[in-house]
């Protein structure tokens, strides 16, 4: 079966909507902005997309872009003034990053309540406690997605390949907190066929245009692909979508699949923002 990213998001999407409606009858509308560093072509897509879906629920979005050659410190401050305006629920920093920019610093610099990516050094501690302020977008997607068609995962072995801090790490530790037991692969695992091969859930975010066939799958797994690869014009995931279709028990396609949903989950973190700020439980 595969699995309807576009349906999923719609019911996400009216929920959120519904929230945002609600907020503005107490005079609050949530409110985002989006900080781009330089003329990236991948970040003006990602923050025309944010800001369409943005629009739809009712969410006010501001667009930031400052000069490449900007330095560390003058982009910290931009960074504090964000911090200090009330009318600004959450701060979204486009990423890459400059090179001769510490991404850490400047992570690190935006308050713990503003950041709706979830990224900041102790929003992740929380993660790990087990009590999340923000969770990063694109694994709070997968665990979404995973819920669609099995709402309980506990006891179920999940296996997640790729070891990011924006996707690997986080929805390992999203899975484990609803009780399923967890392997991280990576690029270093040995026999990483053999350990696929026993997962329940299977979550690959490993940037290898689909490196993933069926002899990694186990008959019946869910199978949650977050890659995004370009191919000759062509967007294409991890996981060899043709190849797995006839083993996998459910499949997520790229695109249509886990993408459309990280938007979603940035927006619906930017309403949870809103509502700490205004001690709305």
């Amino acid at each position: 079966m595969i699995i309807d990213g576009k349906e999923i998001a719609a019911k996400i999407e009216t929920a959120l909507k519904r929230e945002v409606d609600s907020l503005k009858l107490n005079m609050i509308t949530p409110s985002l902005t989006l900080l781009q560093v330089g003329e990236d072509k991948a970040s003006e897509s990602y923050a025309r997309n944010i800001t369409r879906e943005a629009d739809k629920i009712g969410i006010y979005v501001e667009h930031y872009k400052i000069p490449f050659e900007v330095n560390e410190k003058d982009l910290i401050r931009e960074v504090e003034k964000l911090n200090e305006r009330k009318n600004i629920n959450g701060i979204l920093l486009e990423l890459p990053l400059p090179p001769h920019i510490n991404k850490n610093a400047i992570i690190e610099a935006v308050f713990l309540e503003k950041d709706i990516d979830g990224f900041h050094p102790a929003n992740m501690g929380k993660l790990l406690e087990g009590a999340p302020a923000f969770i990063p977008a694109t694994a709070q997607s997968v665990l979404e997605t995973i819920k669609s068609v099995v709402p309980f995962i506990e006891g179920q072995h999940a296996v997640v390949v790729g070891r990011s801090n924006i996707v690997g790490k986080p929805t390992a530790l999203l899975l484990l907190n609803e009780n399923a037991t967890v392997t991280i692969c990576h690029s270093r695992t040995r026999n990483l066929q053999a350990i696929t091969r026993t997962a329940d859930i299977l979550v690959v975010s490993i940037g290898r245009p689909m490196m993933i066939d069926k002899s990694y799958v186990k008959n019946g797994a869910i199978v949650i692909d977050v890659g995004i690869n370009k191919i000759e014009g062509k967007i294409v995931g991890d996981v060899n979508f043709n190849d797995v279709y006839d083993i996998a028990g459910w499949l997520t396609p790229v695109p249509g699949g886990i993408g459309l949903l990280t938007t979603l989950m940035l927006l619906k973190n930017t309403i949870k923002a809103a509502k700490i700020q205004n001690n709305i439980p």
